[in-house]
């Protein structure tokens, strides 16, 4: 429909449609909830959208082509258009849900890419070593709960891919010279394997994102977990690491916190 020269322009539902891609169903729902109303009638009753009711559902699309819920637009649109703060601020809470939805996908990929290497190393595997995947995601789960995974998940995603593959070469080094040591019985308080215990608490310290009381609690449930699961841990670490006999690493630990806590009184 189109208004006298000078006039403002109206639309009809079905034109309104027609022009923006946006059914004649979605309009009438949007009409409902008090999102998008046309905003004049015709003496028969029949809806008018306005050229502002047109910008309107035009922020509505746009917002909804960035994934926000309805009920998250209206509280926008409830701002003047010019207003901005009410946008960001939403955008940046759905930003920071997405980087975590994000990082937990980055953890499930991790566990069916493993999945998929022991896939790999057998034409048909068996199902133990199906339900031994499936375990350590499970053991894993049952030690840290949900708020720690997904603080687990967004610290992984601050560090990135790259830099977590240097700490985990670092930490081999350390793992196969601390384990050199052991060996060849050096002393716990030896200058050299004080060096190695120093850096290995820093490499830990690196991983920490800041947060003393959500570190602590990670730390604990990291413990817990190696206390009551360290023989399958240990199998699981050394899969893939030919100098790693699993059996050793238990006591490579035990040897390295020896380093770390010396005996009382010295």
């Amino acid at each position: 429909m189109t208004a006298s020269d000078g006039a403002e322009r109206r639309w009809a539902i079905g034109e309104l449609a027609k022009a923006t891609g946006v059914t004649i169903r979605t309009l009438y729902h949007y009409d409902q909830i008090g999102l998008v109303s046309a905003s004049e009638r015709t003496a028969a009753g029949h809806r008018r959208y306005t050229e502002g009711d047109l910008r309107k559902l035009y922020r509505v699309r746009a917002l909804r082509g960035l994934g926000l819920r309805l009920d998250d637009i209206a509280e926008v649109l409830r701002h003047p258009a010019d207003d901005l703060t009410a946008l960001r601020d939403l955008l940046a809470a759905q930003l920071a849900e997405i980087e975590l939805q994000a990082a937990r996908l980055g953890q499930l990929k991790d566990r069916i890419g493993g999945l998929l290497r022991q896939l790999d190393l057998s034409v048909m595997p068996d199902a133990e070593q199906f339900m031994a995947t499936l375990e350590t995601i499970s053991m894993y789960e049952s030690y840290f709960g949900r708020e720690l995974r997904d603080h687990l998940a967004r610290r992984r995603a601050e560090l990135g891919d790259e830099h977590l593959e240097t700490v985990r070469a670092e930490w081999l080094e350390l793992v196969r010279e601390i384990r050199r040591h052991m060996l060849a019985g050096t002393p716990v308080d030896d200058p050299q394997v004080r060096d190695l215990s120093a850096r290995w608490q820093a490499m830990a310290a690196g991983l920490q994102s800041g947060d003393a009381q959500l570190d602590t609690r990670i730390s604990a449930a990291g413990t817990a977990l190696w206390r009551e699961n360290a023989a399958e841990i240990s199998a699981e670490v050394a899969r893939d690491i030919d100098w790693l006999d699993p059996a050793d690493l238990p006591a490579v630990f035990d040897y390295l916190r020896r380093a770390i806590t010396p005996p009382s009184g010295e």
